[in-house]
C-alpha cells in the first residue's frame, strides 16, 4: 500500500530546526494529515528551494509550513514562488530567542504574505495547516473541520479540569479560588 498523497510540506532551513519543527508534523499526525518534511535551506541550496515552492502546487500541496531561523528567509522566498499558504514558524537560536527570525518572517512586502506563528509555534503552523484544509470542500475537509471541533472540545475540557484542579488545591472543597 502507497503512503497517502501529501496535502502539507514542512520545509526547513536545516535538520537542526526539526525538534521544533516536528510539533506541526504531530499536530498533522494528530488530524490525519497527510504531509513531507524536508530540508530546504533558502541560502545553501536556493535552486532546491526555488524548485520546491514553484512546483509544490503541481505535486499536490495545498500548504506550506516553513520553519526559519536567524535571517529566516525561507518562508518569505516560498511565499514569493507559489500560489499556496505559508505558514512561517520562527526557529528560536541561541542569539535573540528567535525575534530576529520572527521580524525576518512577519515583515513581508505587500503582495508576498506569510502567516506567521509565534517564536517556536510550529504546532500551531500544523493546526492551523489543517484549518485552511478544512475550509475547503468535500468529504475531507468535512472530516477535518470534525477533528478541529473535537479538538478544540477537548482544549475545553482540559482547561476545565485544570480550573477544578487549581480550585480543589486552593481550597480543598472545589469552589472559586480565593488569596
Amino acid at each position: 500500500m502507497s503512503d497517502p498523497q501529501p496535502l502539507v510540506g514542512i520545509v526547513m532551513g536545516s535538520d537542526s530546526d526539526w525538534p521544533v519543527m516536528e510539533q506541526a508534523a504531530l499536530a498533522l499526525d494528530e488530524l490525519g494529515v497527510p504531509y513531507e518534511a524536508d530540508v530546504v535551506s533558502a541560502h545553501r541550496m536556493p535552486q532546491e528551494m526555488l524548485a520546491y515552492g514553484q512546483q509544490a502546487a503541481e505535486r499536490g500541496l495545498r500548504v506550506i509550513v516553513a520553519g526559519a531561523g536567524g535571517a529566516a528567509h525561507l518562508p518569505g522566498m516560498l511565499a514569493a514562488v507559489t500560489p499556496l499558504p505559508v505558514i512561517g514558524v520562527p526557529v528560536p537560536l541561541r542569539y535573540l530567542d528567535g525575534m530576529d527570525s520572527l521580524l525576518s518572517i512577519v515583515q513581508m512586502p505587500a503582495g508576498v504574505p506569510v502567516a506567521t506563528v509565534s517564536v517556536g509555534g510550529a504546532r500551531n503552523a500544523g493546526l492551523l495547516a489543517a484549518r485552511i484544509l478544512g475550509a475547503g470542500e468535500g468529504e475531507d475537509a468535512r472530516r477535518l473541520r470534525e477533528a478541529m471541533v473535537a479538538f478544540q472540545a477537548d482544549l475545553r475540557d482540559r482547561a476545565h479540569a485544570k480550573g477544578a484542579a487549581l480550585r480543589e488545591r486552593r481550597t480543598g472543597a472545589g469552589g472559586p479560588a480565593r488569596s
